[in-house]
């Protein structure tokens, strides 16, 4: 399946959304306080279920809309209380650093009845279009190293990166 054939229906999109919205609901009756407007996209590919991000006062949750075809009640019943429960910290301390997965966290995830929250999930990824980056070989006194696009883009950028194993700078590989 491409990334152009991976469309929820309207109704799952529908589904999702609402029990997003239920779940910001039931947070905000049960800790009496009124939570920020936050935006729903489905646009988040490759390994990631979802993700939750605030850019000043714009806040969002972004879902994985190829897995949550392949697991649709895993991801109602695991996911979209894991991502509102970070949108209910970070409408409950806006201004303070909380872990990601920290105490105010998993009290939040226990409100959604979910006890022992993880912070990573072990959905198989078979068959999941994963995006890889380019990797660039690089070398020194013990050997050759691998280093992603991004990380060789630094290097030619002025970066510089040392080998773990003998301390030595990386060099591109002719």
């Amino acid at each position: 399946m491409t990334r152009s054939q991976l469309q929820l229906s309207n109704r799952q999109t529908q589904q999702i959304t609402q029990h997003t919205r239920t779940l910001i609901v039931k947070a905000e009756h049960t800790i009496g306080h009124k939570l920020p407007k936050v935006e729903i996209y489905f646009d988040v590919h490759g390994s990631a279920w979802g993700y939750f991000s605030r850019r000043g006062t714009q806040r969002r949750i972004r879902y994985n809309p190829h897995l949550f075809l392949r697991y649709p009640q895993q991801g109602l019943d695991e996911v979209v209380p894991h991502e509102v429960a970070h949108f209910v910290v970070d409408g409950l301390y806006p201004n303070r650093r909380c872990k990601p997965h920290g105490p105010e966290w998993r009290e939040i995830m226990g409100l959604f009845g979910i006890d022992h929250p993880r912070a990573t999930h072990t959905t198989p990824l078979d068959n999941v279009p994963v995006r890889r980056q380019q990797r660039f070989s690089y070398q020194c006194d013990c050997g050759t190293v691998e280093l992603s696009a991004t990380r060789h883009h630094r290097v030619l950028r002025g970066a510089r990166y040392i080998c773990r194993r003998c301390g030595q700078t990386l060099r591109p590989t002719p």
